[in-house]
């Protein structure tokens, strides 16, 4: 079996994902190749061809895939897949857009937010926002799925020696084009890499109590900051805080949930952390259900004075 591996990176870094789809692209037992596309991508090439246990890397560069748009990037992956018999990206926003469509491109049915490799074509994935998990079968010619990175661990880097191929300048397909963007930039860690997260929920009140309480204690812990949906639907935060089943998925060793109630939504992005503290005023707020430490409190009174404390 030939397996393609979806690269996820930015700024001429790979980002750990990625070693996450290649540790659960090795279990489907065949050869792994990583496809890295977009800007900066022979410096992201360079990191996936130390990656142990991958044997090629493939590079795509051009204005067409230069911002990795969907509607250009799928029907050159799809064109590659004519040489391989899966596909695997992780579960994240862009494959989430990009997979589908390669998956229509080669008449297959894909698989989505798998969390466990038991075999060539039977997998686990959860079900009901996380409350149960099912186990499927594909009988499709070939795979296409996207992998939840924090179930997987990281493929070992800095021993491996893969080869690396350019594959030739995409076509654009004149379907979209890149206008803009506008992105945050943190000196704090990468919120789905973190060992430690601090989120806050709409219980703060305000984004001014979010960088009053939440951002120094985080800063104090070396950890990244987070978002409840109803925190960042309130306009406290900006949507890529956001942890959820519609946000980003964590498995720190550490999440502390400051005012946050632990609704489904939220519950299914962070409860394989190793270690869950609630801090809530509320005792029978649904978090403490999955905390392994909880602190009934006013947030306003506790979190200034666990920070002073750190």
């Amino acid at each position: 079996m030939n397996i393609l591996v979806l690269a996820d990176h930015g700024g001429g870094t790979l980002r750990d994902a990625t070693l996450s789809a290649v540790t659960a692209a090795s279990k489907l037992g065949g050869e792994v190749h990583v496809l890295v596309a977009g800007a900066d991508a022979p410096a992201a090439a360079a990191q996936a061809a130390a990656i142990e246990g991958v044997a090629k890397v493939l590079v795509a560069e051009g204005d067409a895939v230069a911002h990795q748009l969907a509607e250009n990037l799928a029907p050159l992956v799809a064109k590659l897949m004519t040489g391989y018999d899966a596909l695997l990206a992780p579960s994240n926003t862009g494959a989430k857009n990009v997979l589908p469509r390669v998956a229509a491109l080669l008449d297959v049915a894909m698989l989505s937010d798998v969390t466990a490799v038991l075999g060539s074509n039977r997998f686990e994935r959860p079900i009901y926002a996380g409350n149960a998990i099912a186990t499927v079968e594909t009988s499709e010619p070939k795979l296409v799925m996207t992998v939840r990175g924090t179930s997987f661990a990281k493929a070992a880097t800095g021993s491996g020696g893969a080869p690396v191929e350019p594959v030739g300048t995409a076509e654009g397909s004149g379907l979209s084009q890149f206008v803009g963007s506008e992105l945050t930039h943190s000196e704090r860690p990468e919120l789905t890499s973190a060992k430690i997260v601090v989120s806050g929920g709409r219980a703060l009140g305000s984004s001014n109590a979010f960088h009053q309480l939440i951002e120094p204690l985080a800063d104090k812990l070396g950890a990244a900051v987070g978002a409840s949906r109803a925190a960042v639907d309130a306009g406290y935060m900006p949507n890529d805080y956001q942890v959820g089943q519609t946000g980003k998925i964590v498995a720190p060793e550490v999440y502390f949930a400051v005012g946050i109630s632990g609704a489904i939504q939220h519950l299914a992005g962070m409860k394989d952390s190793k270690t869950i503290v609630a801090i809530n005023k509320d005792a029978d707020a649904p978090i403490f259900q999955v905390a392994d430490v909880g602190l009934v409190g006013d947030l306003f009174q506790v979190v200034p004075e666990l920070t002073q404390k750190l």
